[in-house]
C-alpha cells in the first residue's frame, strides 16, 4: 500500500459521517491523483485552470473536479463544461461570469459563496456585510445557471486556535443564517466548506461538512 493510499484511508477514517473529503491535488502529478483515485477518492480540488485542464482530460471521467482557488473571470469558460463545484465564488462579477458561461454550455454550475473573515488581506471573498447585502438584494436569483450550494471560508493562518475557531464559527453562522432565510425548502444549499490539512478537525467541530486536504494526503507540494 502506497503512502497516499494510507493517508487517504487515515484521513477518511477521521471524518465523521456526513463530512466529505476534497483531496487538494494542485501541484501534484497525475500519478499521485491516480493512486488516490484507486484508493476510492473521487473529489479532487484544483486551483489553477492551466493545471486542471490536462488533468481533467487524462484522468478517469468519474472524478468530480472542484475549483478551490481564486478564479479569474477570463478563465471560467475553460472549466465551465465539466467543473462539479466552484468553492471560490468570491464576487458578484465572478458569479455573473460563471452564470454566463454555464448558460452557453447548457449547464447549471454549483457554486459556493466565498467569505472573507480572516485577518490576511490577501484572501479574497465577500465580507459578512457584503454577503448579507447581496443575498438581501435577491439579485442572485437572476443567475439561473448557477446553483448556490453553500459557503466557503478560510481561517487566518495563525497558531491562535481561539481566533481560528471564532472565524470558523462566523462562517458556519453565515451558512445557517442564509440557509434559514433563503433556502429553507431547498436541500441543495448544503455545503459549509471549511478546514484544510492543519485545521480540519477544528473546522468539523465548528460545523464544516466538506474539508479540503492536500498536504495531509499528498505530502508537501512540488512547485
Amino acid at each position: 500500500m502506497g503512502i497516499i493510499t494510507e493517508n487517504i484511508n487515515r484521513c477518511k477514517a477521521s471524518l465523521p459521517q456526513g463530512v466529505e473529503l476534497c483531496a487538494v491535488s494542485k501541484f501534484h502529478p497525475e500519478v499521485s491523483l491516480l493512486e488516490a483515485y484507486n484508493a476510492g477518492q473521487r473529489i479532487f480540488g484544483e486551483s489553477r485552470v492551466q493545471e486542471l485542464l490536462p488533468k481533467s482530460q487524462n484522468l478517469p471521467s468519474d472524478i468530480e473536479w472542484h475549483f478551490i482557488g481564486h478564479l479569474q473571470t477570463n478563465k471560467v469558460k475553460y472549466i465551465a463544461p465539466f467543473i462539479s463545484l466552484i468553492h471560490s465564488g468570491d464576487s458578484v462579477k465572478l458569479l455573473k461570469e460563471i452564470n454566463s458561461c454555464a448558460k452557453k454550455e447548457g449547464r447549471v454550475i454549483d457554486v459556493l459563496l466565498q467569505l472573507h473573515v480572516a485577518q490576511e488581506e490577501t484572501k479574497s471573498g465577500f465580507s459578512l456585510a457584503e454577503l448579507y447585502d447581496y443575498m438581501a438584494s435577491e439579485k442572485w436569483r437572476e443567475l439561473t445557471n448557477i446553483q448556490i450550494r453553500g459557503v466557503m471560508g478560510m481561517a487566518t493562518f495563525t497558531e491562535d486556535e481561539a481566533l481560528i475557531e471564532s472565524e470558523f464559527k462566523q462562517i458556519r453562522k453565515a451558512f445557517d443564517d442564509i440557509r434559514q432565510q433563503y433556502f429553507q425548502n431547498n436541500d441543495k444549499f448544503s455545503y459549509c466548506s471549511m478546514g484544510m490539512s492543519d485545521d480540519y478537525p477544528l473546522a468539523i467541530e465548528c460545523g464544516s461538512n466538506i474539508v479540503r486536504v492536500g498536504t495531509g494526503i499528498f505530502g508537501e507540494r512540488i512547485y
